[in-house]
């Protein structure tokens, strides 16, 4: 049976754990003397080239965790937040395959090894991290603890910018990070303008047909869903905007036959990147053909290896394609 996205997700994070608590970990010591919100950590861990190192205390998911002040090694087993590493201008040891896929972030994980979809226990403690990062929610998390510190990030919990800012804390680099959210800042106060005046009352929605019918995304699960909606304050049509914004969840699944109540006037879209059933299903069919927006020619198309991402990295080059396609909307 197919799995809807945040079950998807939550799949993931199974497997890669399972896999993980199954391999033949190998335990490392770790100690840690606290004094105020900074301690000197004095480790037998082989990712600390001396005996101390500078740690500080980072509130997490997973609660108040002691890190390296200026992390060097990280290991990313998110994939949707390597792209703010990147965007700090650190580049992680190791990240899950999916990221590798990403045409936004070419050239810029040369060197990074992927740990596939499934990494073990025995990968990660080959690339000597000195912080792992993963959502929260996966179970075992003491077993990637015994290679290094583990920082749980709630999955679209925090905005974009708040998100940056607070990755900014947990690397040491926020004077980076609040630079990046003034130079977004300025493109969006720059563009929005031009977009709301072009598309007016016009509805915009965002459609990926999957086995079972078609996902409906809103405001915080990618597809550009945070720019349309969140940055440029665009309208999605009523019961889109019920299902997969108000509600809170970021996503809805409908029957084919609903389509034509959740079609915007602007479409964007691609095949649901967890799903390998053919997209035709759906974009052959008579309902889809006759939606005002594809007689209009206003289908724009996304990257199902690319798209689904929201870290500042996709958001930058999403930016560029949406607002293109926003503008030249007939």
């Amino acid at each position: 049976m197919f799995k809807s996205p945040k079950t998807y997700l939550l799949l993931v994070f199974t497997l890669v754990i399972t896999l993980l608590l199954s391999a033949c970990g190998q335990a490392v010591e770790h100690t840690t003397s606290v004094e105020g919100t900074e301690s000197a950590a004095s480790s037998s861990n082989s990712n600390d080239s001396s005996s101390e190192v500078d740690m500080v205390t980072y509130q997490a998911s997973n609660g108040d965790i002691q890190v390296p002040r200026n992390p060097k090694r990280i290991v990313d087993l998110t994939s949707f937040d390597t792209g703010y590493f990147l965007a700090l201008g650190i580049k992680p040891v190791g990240v899950m395959n999916g990221v590798l896929n990403s045409p936004y972030f070419e050239g810029m994980l040369e060197g990074v090894q992927g740990l596939g979809d499934e990494p073990s226990l025995e990968h990660i403690l080959e690339l000597n991290p000195d912080l792992i990062v993963v959502f929260s929610g996966m179970e075992g998390l003491e077993k990637l603890a015994e290679i290094a510190p583990v920082v749980a990030i709630q999955y679209g919990a925090k905005t974009i910018r708040d998100q940056m800012l607070d990755f900014g804390t947990l690397t040491g680099k926020e004077v980076e990070a609040k630079a990046w959210v003034e130079q977004w800042n300025k493109k969006i106060s720059e563009l929005k303008p031009k977009v709301v005046a072009a598309v007016g009352d016009r509805t915009v929605s965002i459609l990926n047909p999957y086995s079972g019918g078609l996902f409906v995304f809103g405001h915080s699960y990618g597809r550009g869903g945070e720019i349309i909606y969140n940055e440029f304050g665009l309208k999605a049509p009523p019961e889109a905007q019920k299902e997969a914004i108000d509600s809170g969840t970021g996503w809805a699944t409908i029957s084919l036959e609903k389509l034509p109540q959740f079609a915007g006037d602007i479409v964007f879209t691609c095949p649901w990147a967890g799903d390998t059933s053919d997209p035709k299903i759906v974009y052959d069919n008579p309902l889809w053909k006759h939606l005002p927006a594809v007689k209009a020619g206003n289908v724009f198309q996304l990257d199902p290896t690319a798209d689904t991402y929201s870290d500042p990295v996709t958001l930058e080059a999403q930016l560029n394609y949406i607002t293109e396609s926003l503008l030249s909307a007939k």
